[in-house]
């Protein structure tokens, strides 16, 4: 634990609300004495009073806790974040114990090389880049470094999702072009970094069968903890099979009431007959 991780987590709920809301000496005094006649937390007797709201005491729990949240007041982020915007959600949980599921089955697999997981899925809208995002974000609250590519260089959507820059990223770098520091950290999210796209390329197949992306990858695995990486639908041509192959693992996502059996069996033979691991399936009701 750092110095500065040790004096978040030693400052009070009230600390925090009173510093989150702007809240003055005798504001606080009054929580205060209001906590002290009806026997309850500082959090419940600052909502109480009209001073804070609900959405305020999570957001100082999670200060003390390390685990990145967005307020109401602060969500600039993509509503699809749902594991950033709304991490005590049903859906959110939902997230968690997928992680979860794949930690066991994938990135702590024992004596296993390290891989980057591919996040692929057989048609357009299937809900792949929202899969791929909200995964990213509950990996990252766990604290391990965590990177999210946007492998999608067909029709890349990532920096749309984080609001981040896309004029340099994983084309650039592809094609010896890049410029330093492709790789954006998420404000609000210390752990979690996201390379984006770039400008869109003419030639998105031949960039990831270059030995290069494979070169890239191993490198990047290397200095994350998790890598996790956006691809493009199955049906526009063979990169989703390729990129998987490259990352040593793909993670299927299907569309309820959407996705055509035969598509998904396609995608899912394509990816198991190359040298990555399907570590699952997941149907999508978002």
């Amino acid at each position: 634990m750092t110095a500065s991780e040790s004096t978040v987590q030693d400052r009070s709920i009230g600390d925090i609300i009173a510093e989150t809301r702007n809240l003055g000496a005798e504001q606080v005094e009054k929580i205060l004495t209001y906590q002290r006649d009806n026997k309850v937390k500082f959090g419940e007797a600052a909502v109480a009073l009209g001073l804070a709201s609900s959405d305020d005491v999570l957001f100082a729990l999670s200060q003390q806790f390390h685990y990145s949240y967005a307020p109401s007041e602060q969500q600039n982020f993509s509503s699809e974040l749902i594991a950033l915007n709304h991490p005590f959600s049903p859906q959110a949980e939902v997230f968690r114990a997928i992680r979860s599921q794949i930690i066991m089955r994938f990135f702590g697999e024992a004596e296993a090389p390290r891989r980057a997981l591919a996040v692929v899925s057989p048609d357009s809208g299937d809900g792949k880049t929202y899969f791929a995002a909200n995964l990213a974000v509950t990996l990252a609250q766990l604290g391990g470094r965590t990177l999210l590519v946007d492998a999608d260089l067909r029709g890349p959507r990532q920096h749309e999702v984080f609001g981040l820059s896309n004029t340099s990223g994983l084309s650039g770098i592809l094609s010896g072009r890049a410029e330093a520091k492709v790789i954006q950290q998420v404000k609000g999210i210390p752990s979690l970094f996201v390379l984006p796209v770039g400008v869109t390329p003419p030639n998105p197949v031949e960039l990831v069968e270059r030995p290069a992306f494979g070169l890239l990858l191993h490198e990047l695995v290397s200095k994350f903890d998790h890598v996790i990486v956006d691809s493009p639908a199955a049906y526009l041509g063979s990169d989703a099979s390729v990129i998987a192959a490259r990352c040593g693992g793909a993670l299927v996502v299907a569309r309820k009431d959407s996705s055509r059996v035969a598509a998904l069996q396609e995608l899912v033979d394509a990816v198991s007959a190359s040298s990555a691991k399907v570590v699952g399936v997941i149907v999508n009701e978002f």
